[in-house]
């Protein structure tokens, strides 16, 4: 296996090299599912043996394969399904764990951009802005996941909910990192990059003559820090004066 390859893509690779499908391979070395994607998020020590024998590797090996080893953060910002691919590796038949992670961005086997699953060859491209402020983002998100800090990973998720509210993007914060239309997972991480920097001013403008959902999104965004929303609102009644002041100054 090559480092950092995903379980069920290395006896995808071992499949085919034998001239049979992973439901062959599987029933062969009498691994109890049809599909190896099934052991992905966890093979137990038996099945791992016989994966061993049969592939001539040690059984660790094996286990290193799959997201056990993981802290609750990382597993909360790792996709169950797969989301987003390298075209490039995924050509030479790879599939590396690190595509599921919501943080990854370039393929760090080969440094390609990672596009998503269900990609069409016509899609609109991307503005590079962008794209390189989401890649900004994405390496914070991954501190944040890494680090065991969950202040961190809190302060991205409200950057998260607050780009998703601007985007008038319904549903869990989490799902909108992975989400299939690139252009929302993109807004959402570029969004963690943004809020690095005056985010309460940030937020302050957009709640400025925003709806009902975008107010509602910024409740869900500061519900646990009551003071961050309170100067929220703060700064947004102070612009509002300053911006009908200077309406009546230019108007007389």
């Amino acid at each position: 296996p090559l480092p950092d390859e995903l379980l069920s893509g290395w006896l995808s690779r071992l499949a085919a090299a034998n001239y049979c499908d992973d439901a062959e391979l599987l029933a062969h070395i009498e691994v109890d599912t049809r599909h190896g994607a099934a052991l992905d998020f966890g093979v137990e020590a038996a099945d791992a043996e016989k994966i061993s024998i049969a592939a001539r590797v040690d059984p660790d090996t094996v286990q290193s394969m799959t997201f056990t080893a993981m802290s609750k953060m990382e597993m909360m910002l790792t996709a169950q399904v797969p989301f987003q691919s390298c075209p490039e590796c995924s050509r030479r038949g790879l599939s590396l764990r690190h595509w599921r992670r919501s943080w990854a961005f370039d393929c760090q086997f080969c440094g390609t951009l990672l596009v998503r699953s269900l990609a069409k060859p016509g899609d609109k491209k991307l503005p590079e802005k962008l794209i390189d402020r989401a890649r900004c983002g994405a390496g914070l998100l991954e501190r944040a996941a890494t680090s065991n800090r969950p202040n961190l990973l809190r302060r991205a998720m409200r950057a998260v909910t607050f780009g998703m509210s601007l985007k008038a993007v319904r549903g869990d914060p989490l799902f909108a990192l992975q989400s299939p239309r690139p252009e929302v997972r993109l807004f959402c991480l570029a969004a963690i990059a943004a809020a690095q920097s005056r985010p309460l001013i940030k937020a302050a403008i957009s709640s400025a003559g925003a709806d009902d959902y975008v107010r509602i999104a910024l409740l869900r965004a500061f519900e646990t820090e009551p003071r961050l929303l309170a100067a929220v609102d703060h700064i947004a009644r102070q612009r509002a004066k300053s911006i009908s002041a200077m309406a009546v100054e230019s108007h007389n």
